[in-house]
């Protein structure tokens, strides 16, 4: 082996060790695909860092990729696996209303929790599947630390929440006054108001339009796509 072999071996490698780093797994695949795969994990981070101890999605990470499916003429289908805390909202929406606006097929899974901003992200797609186990927790925004001008900030709230659910309403099947109620029940969380629905119950409430794991997922974007491309 040369010089310049064992040279370019090593810049992959070190290309792989920063995908390793970022993403839990080499992006580029062995294999050919019609289809991006894209996981929102952890925290959903935003405009400010997340501490260094925790999960985190970066979604000027996310961005690029969507883009990416996009434009790419060889890909044909977008599968967003999911299983996050929730986290900047302002991000969480706009990675939703991209996501939302791809004029490609696309297939959410959410597999351990979809909670907070992850449930526009969940129902963004053209079709959302949900595991048995899965929770997904339905909370009014909230921050932490000082809030100056209090009138002024209640406003901001009240219209991000509006966002939120109308986003929410639009890209699935519930109804605004179920969603609304369930943001705002008080019998669901300790100390807080809003309520968790696991697996079926996101289902049977037009959050999320199946129960399915990862076959069922993929079999339902295959035949999108199969429909899309024929």
């Amino acid at each position: 082996m040369d010089k310049n072999e064992n040279k370019t071996i090593q810049e992959d490698n070190e290309e792989n060790k920063d995908d390793i780093k970022e993403f839990g797994v080499p992006v580029n695949l062995d294999f050919q695909t019609n289809k991006q795969f894209i996981s929102i994990i952890g925290e959903i981070e935003g405009h400010s860092i997340v501490g260094t101890d925790k999960k985190a999605t970066k979604y000027e990470h996310i961005i690029p990729l969507l883009i990416s499916a996009q434009l790419n003429p060889k890909i044909q289908g977008i599968f967003i696996i999911l299983n996050t805390v929730g986290g900047d909202v302002e991000a969480g929406l706009a990675l939703s209303e991209m996501i939302n606006t791809i004029n490609k097929p696309t297939v959410s899974l959410v597999l351990g929790g979809g909670h907070s901003i992850g449930v526009p992200l969940a129902t963004s797609t053209d079709y959302s599947f949900i595991v048995p186990t899965a929770t997904m927790t339905i909370h009014p925004i909230r921050t932490t630390g000082l809030v100056i001008g209090v009138p002024q900030t209640f406003k901001y709230f009240q219209k991000m929440q509006q966002r939120i659910n109308k986003f929410v309403v639009k890209s699935s099947n519930i109804d605004e006054d179920v969603f609304h109620g369930l943001m705002y029940d008080t019998d669901e969380i300790a100390n807080d108001v809003g309520t968790i629905l696991v697996g079926k119950e996101a289902v049977k409430y037009g959050l999320i339009n199946e129960v399915g794991g990862l076959s069922a997922a993929m079999d339902k974007l295959n035949s999108m796509i199969d429909s899309r491309y024929k």
